[in-house]
């Protein structure tokens, strides 16, 4: 298992960073559709905290994975894959890029806009407000824009997921294989 890419498959710091923020994606978005509906009381306060430092944690993984991109080279595309697929993938994976960036910053700017108490990533790293303190203005739009962002990311990264589940059952090429937990080696390259 090599720690960089190579023409034919992800490496294993790539899929590390890819599977780890699925991950906490999926929980991510059960918590925040779950916590929204609890009732509002001190009790909660622990899910919303959670969430938050879970939010700033997906932001920072995103942020060391691009950065990772730029010494990482990206696997070829299969030689049967039409152009407008390897575009339209570029694109997908740009827009998932700017809505792993967008959602916990607009998450974040909801927090600050609304300063009930202090953003503090995992109970340790003080955050700073991105609005110095209460901004009525904002709260709203923030909110609105967070919930719209997420919902934004939930369509294209189940377009994402969608795209890989054809090119590994329809297609039958590796480029779902190639970012598998687990073994490089698969079929064709």
């Amino acid at each position: 298992m090599a720690l960089k890419s190579d023409a034919a498959h992800w490496g294993t710091l790539a899929k590390l960073f890819h599977w780890t923020i699925v991950l906490l994606l999926l929980v991510q978005g059960t918590l925040g559709l779950v916590m929204v509906e609890l009732p509002k009381k001190p009790s909660v306060i622990a899910w919303f905290t959670l969430h938050k430092s879970l939010g700033l944690t997906i932001l920072l993984l995103a942020l060391l994975r691009l950065g990772w991109r730029l010494f990482d080279r990206r696997p070829q595309e299969p030689a049967s894959m039409p152009r407008w697929q390897a575009i339209g993938a570029r694109v997908g994976h740009a827009l998932l890029y700017a809505l792993l960036f967008a959602v916990p910053l607009s998450g974040w700017l909801f927090d600050s806009a609304t300063a009930l108490r202090p953003l503090v990533w995992w109970g340790v790293v003080p955050m700073p407000s991105l609005t110095g303190g209460a901004a009525p203005a904002i709260k709203e739009i923030a909110q609105e824009t967070h919930e719209w962002l997420f919902w934004t990311l939930v369509l294209v990264a189940a377009g994402h997921a969608a795209a890989a589940l054809v090119h590994h059952f329809v297609d039958r090429d590796d480029v779902l294989r190639r970012m598998l937990p687990g073994g490089r080696r698969g079929g064709a390259a």
